[in-house]
């Protein structure tokens, strides 16, 4: 579909479109910016005592149980990934997606624990925290397209995501992120 098509079924014109989406790319993201919030939220608003990588492990254990389109593993998210993998300019843009959410893990943390940024150890725990969410995401969806199994999708990206905590707590030790 071209933008011209998509602002005609808005019923706006092109540059409207533009001015939401500043890549064509983006309308296919259209959760981006509720998935950055979430991610601040959930460090931002933490609990007293609870370490800013335990609030985004927790976070992970809340959008499974609240069905959250995050981390939807069914026959409709399997459409959506298959388009993803079926488009380089999609798998592109996915992975810029994965880096600026990163940026946006790395200045929350930083913020939280009144450091400057940019901040080494809170890059290094954003950069791990997304490398874990990223292949706990695919490996569920590669679970799902094997089983059709909602839980053992769930099971398999939640597994993963503690395991990653783990191993950032360990790699962050000493500092106020874990």
């Amino acid at each position: 579909m071209t933008v011209d098509q998509i602002a005609a079924a808005a019923d706006v014109g092109r540059m409207t479109v533009f001015n939401h989406f500043p890549r064509k790319e983006d309308m296919f993201f259209d959760r981006d910016e509720e998935g950055r919030d979430a991610l601040r939220q959930a460090i931002r608003e933490r609990d007293a005592g609870i370490a800013p990588v335990e609030a985004l492990r927790r976070l992970a254990h809340r959008l499974v149980a609240q069905n959250s389109p995050f981390v939807d593993f069914s026959a409709q998210s399997q459409g959506f990934i298959r388009t993803i993998e079926g488009s380089e300019t999609l798998k592109a843009r996915a992975r810029a997606i994965r880096d600026e959410l990163a940026d946006v893990v790395a200045r929350a943390l930083a913020e939280t624990a009144d450091r400057q940024t940019p901040d080494t150890e809170a890059q290094l725990a954003a950069a791990l925290l997304l490398a874990a969410w990223t292949v706990a995401f695919l490996n569920a969806h590669r679970i799902f397209g094997l089983t059709q199994d909602t839980a053992a999708a769930q099971k398999t990206f939640l597994s993963l995501v503690d395991r990653g905590c783990t191993g950032i707590a360990a790699a962050l030790d000493g500092t106020p992120y874990v």
